[in-house]
């Protein structure tokens, strides 16, 4: 059964150049991204890897932990792990699942017959504290995701899920945020002392309130 938003993450036991992990014991009461590349030693995931791995600090500050998993053995992945490092600058600082026999995969529907065979599309969950899924993104083998755009998304999501507001087409931390339509426009102001302009009856925005 494929997973949808709000769905329960599944819960795995996985092996991955880290040791042993249990997703949900892993994750704690923190935010979670697990991405999944085709398999190891190829070259747009070799890229995907490193960049992930400079942008760990900017994970860390918003309590996310980030996994990584690939169809390859953990003995494949940490030979891989010294190619990233050394192409692309970086320290691999976070655990490749090994997932040989793609039961993490099939949990995950991330196979998708049709686009690549036998292997894992390039996939992307981010999952709450919660452990639901907040977010799925799914690529082709063909173009390489932008963790940046991911970032943004857990800003929002982070934001979202504490205040009664949305955030509009290309938001940035930082930028104003929509109030939801089930606050009434009188009451913005208890709830939003900041300010607010009412666009339209259904469009009121009002500056990112946790700033």
């Amino acid at each position: 059964m494929a997973i949808r938003l709000g769905d329960i993450a599944p819960d795995f036991t996985a092996e991955t150049t880290e040791g042993t992990i249990e997703l949900h014991k892993y994750l704690g009461d923190g935010w979670g991204v697990l991405f999944s590349h085709p398999k190891d030693y190829t070259p747009v995931c070799t890229t995907e890897l490193g960049r992930v791995a400079n942008l760990k600090s900017e994970f860390d500050k918003r309590n996310v932990k980030v996994l990584a998993l690939s169809v390859d053995a953990v003995d494949s992945h940490k030979g891989w792990i010294n190619d990233i490092n050394e192409t692309q600058g970086c320290t691999v600082n976070y655990p490749i699942i090994a997932d040989p026999d793609k039961k993490v995969a099939e949990l995950y529907d991330m196979i998708h017959p049709n686009a690549l065979d036998n292997l894992t599309v390039r996939s992307v969950f981010i999952i709450g504290p919660d452990k639901k899924v907040k977010l799925m993104l799914t690529y082709p083998a063909s173009t390489g995701r932008n963790f940046t755009e991911i970032l943004r998304v857990i800003d929002s999501l982070q934001l979202t899920a504490n205040y009664q507001v949305a955030t509009p087409v290309d938001w940035k931390h930082g930028d104003d945020c929509v109030v939801v339509p089930a606050i009434k426009t009188e009451d913005i102001p208890a709830k939003f002392p900041k300010g607010h302009k009412v666009i339209k009856p259904y469009l009121r925005t009002t500056p990112q309130p946790d700033l």
